[in-house]
């Protein structure tokens, strides 16, 4: 090949403290951002994220030269940080010490980028060239630099769906082995996996001989070893409950379940596993990381966007994850090795599209289905020794499994404070206009101008069709009765008063009813009512809707036993594939079954005599004023009674942990959360208090003199906060919208003194990968709402503060009301509060030599709420000044450290 000619492009680089831009020859200067604007409009320029840059230069259509697009070609699969610190540190270049530099390290970091293309070590060189001219004639701003550097391969490259391998089908695994474990074992396995020169935690060694017990034969079919078990921040559960797991997985050749509410104590659990199993091969073998089947790479809708089904854009950006998919560990598109900036580059465009979020799935009948992401986990997960997963999955799991005979017998619930949660949302129902349009699709298919692969029952279900008549008259009598379903263009017609249909009918009364009934909210949320007293219009509605329903539900019920008949008693003509085609409809029909009949129970309530297990409200989906949906919920008054029935009682060993499951409460309060109240057994209880020191590393600090609804003040005391620990902020809001008109005052007058601020609900970028930046830089501080204290996991000096607008009251919701009625008033209230500021403080002291501040910016905080914090944590009411002082006194210094970023190990979290 001929020497490339060198780039003739100039970087940009913004940020809400300047404007740079760098050439070839070495020259950097700061612009204007109209100058900037003007720039880039003329001439492509190399840029770090795209979204991101032309939104601090208030020019959101930028283009350019993304780097971050050029190192996902090159490097798939691969983690960095999406700044030019973290790509410097990824690529082995100088990081940048200003600003300034850091226009010249987009440079430097291209040519590096474009050089490894020609290396011959380079790893990731399969399919490149194939790629690259896919890419080029998708006219990617890279295409022609990158072509020009890829030699065209001696024999063709193979395509990726050829060099994709399958999984194979595996005998049934028999039941666990009965063992009785050993404590000692237990305790010995746990001192192999923390090391000898390991410092002896007590805590630690008591924690594995109690949940050792958990994995002996269960006394009664119903009443499985329970443990409730609080260990505190540096007790070590993670690997107090891994040692005992893993040895009776290995002794009783069983698999146990490890649940996590958040995706980073998922990552954590996966790395703490390498101590397990060293080996790469026998960990894949022995640990698989389990999700929905949402969170993976569909190869049948790649397949669909690389052969013309995506344009633009969106094309480019399927191009790349083609290129990832080839290199990625298990295809996890949400948390897994795709990059998590990649999509947000695309502006979504497409994204989603390429994961099964509609319940497309067809299962056996897809042509890639050997190769199939999806169906590898599962199959590898019946294997393994442990499977890492999320409550949801595992709670979903059980309830199959239970149904099947078939129970999860070992079941670990990490971050067990939020499994109330977890169960709230899995057992929990919505009849809802965009649950009921994506049901319309999946029976009726494509409608109108619409395209893709998207398949209707008919087609689904052809074989049944062409030989069984009942079956062809079913799926005949289901379109027609779908077609009562909304269509296209349903939640406009309701705004205008022209419903179409009996569900479309009921939506509107819905709406017409929560919009005079509903007291006005903060924009940024939805409104609702409580189902009381239902006029005769709604109840009409309800009428007509519910036959509607029922009038699809009948044929559907059919469906799935005409398949079944068909298949016992096949014609020769019904071959593998035809086979394949009928179970994939019949497991579609099953689970479109059990949703429309939660639907007909749900409706079956209105007007009627309330059940007080249950909680129903009638509600309108709004995102900063815009509604989106519109919809009839129910949801248990205690989920944990389903909990209790379908996950805790079937199972043989079950334990519930955190380092926060009591909440500052008593252990009624955590036996509550986890559903022993619905046990007819007592389960055992573990406490073991943190090992840290937080009366000499930590303070909480009540802001005094800040008035309540003053955003100009809570801008100014967030800035100087800020300011005072040197960035390292953690500051969390309960309404998106304070957390804008905060961030908009401040994040220029931060940036120029060199503290970068990011925010959720600003940055158009993923919240994981604003953790990771947050992380990464120990000077740059993050805004978030409130659920965000549940996401981050960053020990050592990035986060020394934590900052809280207000006390995160829950919000008054008709199902609040309800549980807040049912469980003792405003001590409920309390609970909630409490569990709340227990974890936002956790955030802060993940490491025995951390050090950090707590700061509410509330002068009515009630005393009560105080026992949230840990025991012996320092409590000052103080005006604004003095926590600025105090700030300054204990984290300024601390903060010189982070210059070199902080790449800290999270070995003593959780």
């Amino acid at each position: 090949m001929s020497k490339p000619a060198p780039l003739p492009y100039r970087a940009l680089h913004a940020t809400h403290g300047g404007i740079w831009i760098a050439s070839g020859d070495g020259e950097i200067g700061e612009v204007a951002r109209g100058e900037a604007i003007s720039a880039a409009a003329e001439t492509p320029m190399i840029v770090l994220n795209a979204p991101m840059t032309g939104q601090r230069l208030g020019y959101p259509e930028l283009s350019g030269l993304d780097l971050l697009e050029l190192f996902a070609f090159v490097h798939p699969a691969r983690f960095t940080v999406p700044t030019p610190a973290g790509i410097a540190r990824t690529l082995g270049l100088h990081v940048p010490d200003s600003d300034e530099d850091a226009a010249m390290l987009l440079l430097e970091a291209a040519k590096h980028l474009l050089d490894t293309l020609q290396w011959e070590g380079w790893g990731e060189r399969e399919g490149a060239w194939n790629s690259a001219q896919s890419l080029f004639r998708l006219r990617w701003p890279w295409a022609a630099a990158v072509a020009e550097r890829i030699a065209k391969p001696a024999k063709a490259e193979r395509w990726l769906f050829s060099r994709l391998p399958e999984w194979e089908d595996q005998p049934p695994r028999p039941a666990p082995r009965t063992v009785t474990m050993d404590e000692h074992r237990a305790v010995d396995r746990l001192e192999t996996l923390v090391g000898k020169d390991a410092e002896r935690r007590e805590g630690q060694r008591d924690y594995t001989r109690t949940a050792a017990r958990t994995f002996d034969p269960r006394p009664a079919a119903g009443k499985p070893n329970m443990l409730i078990a609080e260990a505190g921040t540096g007790i070590g559960k993670t690997l107090g409950y891994l040692a005992p797991a893993s040895l009776w997985a290995k002794e009783a050749d069983g698999t146990v379940w490890l649940s996590t509410y958040t995706k980073a104590l998922q990552r954590q659990l996966d790395r703490e596993t390498e101590k397990l199993f060293p080996d790469p091969a026998e960990r894949r073998e022995k640990v698989v990381v389990r999700k929905g089947r949402e969170n993976y790479l569909c190869l049948l809708n790649l397949e669909d966007a690389l052969q013309g089904g995506f344009a633009g854009r969106a094309a480019v950006l399927a191009q790349l994850v083609a290129r990832w998919a080839v290199y990625t560990k298990d295809g996890d598109m949400v948390g897994g090795d795709l990059p998590g900036w990649l999509p947000t580059l695309f502006r979504r465009a497409g994204a989603t599209a390429l994961t099964d979020r509609r319940g497309e799935c067809v299962y056996a009948g897809c042509p890639h289905y050997r190769k199939c992401f999806i169906e590898r986990s599962a199959r590898s997960a019946e294997g393994a020794d442990l499977v890492i997963a999320n409550h949801a999955l595992v709670m979903i799991m059980a309830e199959r499994r239970r149904e099947d005979s078939a129970a999860l017998s070992r079941i670990v619930f990490d971050e067990g404070h939020h499994l109330f949660n977890a169960a709230d949302s899995t057992f929990s129902a919505a009849l809802t206009g965009q649950e009921a349009i994506e049901l319309r699709r999946w029976i009726i298919g494509p409608e109108g101008k619409h395209r893709g692969r998207r398949r209707g029952l008919s087609a689904r279900l052809m074989d049944v069709a062409s030989y069984d008549q009942a079956g062809s008259d079913a799926i005949e009598a289901a379109n027609a009765a779908a077609a009562a379903l909304p269509g296209d263009g349903w939640l406009g017609r309701i705004a205008e008063g022209i419903p179409l249909g009996p569900i479309e009918k009921l939506l509107a009364a819905v709406r017409g009813t929560v919009s005079a009934r509903a007291k006005a909210q903060d924009a940024g949320y939805g409104i609702e009512t409580e189902v009381a007293e239902l006029d005769g219009a709604l109840i009409a509605a309800v009428g007509a809707a519910t036959e509607a329903l029922e009038a699809l539900h009948r044929p559907l019920a059919s469906l799935r036993q005409r398949p079944e008949a068909v298949l016992e008693d096949a014609p020769d003509w019904v071959d593998s594939q035809a086979r394949a085609r009928i179970e994939g409809a019949m497991m579609g029909l099953t689970m479109r079954g059990q949703m429309l009949a939660s639907w007909i129970a749900l409706l079956a309530r209105l007007g009627g005599p309330a059940d007080p297990d249950f909680v129903d409200w009638l509600a309108i989906d709004r995102y900063e004023g815009r509604e989106y949906d519109i919809g009839l919920h129910r949801h248990w008054l205690d989920p944990t009674k389903p909990l209790a029935e379908t996950v805790i009682k079937p199972a043989h060993g079950l334990i519930v942990t955190s380092a926060t499951l009591k909440g500052g409460e008593d252990w009624d309060a955590a036996e509550a959360r986890a559903g022993a109240p619905h046990l007819d057994f007592a389960p055992e209880r573990f406490e073991a208090p943190s090992p840290f020191d937080y009366a000499a590393n930590s303070e909480v600090l009540i802001v005094t003199d800040i008035k309540k609804g003053d955003i100009p003040a809570l801008a100014g005391a967030y800035a100087r906060l800020i300011e005072a620990a040197n960035g390292g902020t953690l500051g969390l809001f309960t309404a998106i919208a304070r957390l804008k008109a905060v961030h908009a005052r401040i994040a220029d007058r931060l940036a120029r003194g060199g503290l970068p601020l990011f925010s959720q609900h600003v940055d158009p970028i993923d919240t994981g990968t604003l953790i990771d930046i947050f992380r990464d830089d120990a000077r740059a501080s993050l805004l978030g709402t409130d659920a965000l204290r549940d996401g981050v996991d960053v020990p050592g000096h990035s986060l020394r503060l934590v900052l809280l607008e207000t006390v995160p009251w829950p919000r008054p919701t008709v199902l609040h009301a309800a549980r807040k009625l049912a469980n003792g008033g405003n001590a409920y209230v309390d609970r909630v509060v409490r569990a709340r500021l227990a974890q936002a403080f956790g955030r802060l002291i993940r490491r025995k030599d951390d050090s950090g501040m707590f700061v509410l910016l509330s002068a009515a905080t009630p005393s009560r709420l105080l026992t949230a914090f840990p025991e012996g944590t320092p409590v000052s009411r103080v005006p604004l000044d003095e926590a600025v002082a105090r700030i300054e006194a204990r984290l300024f210094s601390v903060t010189e450290l982070g210059q070199q970023g902080a790449q800290s190990s999270p070995a003593e979290t959780s």
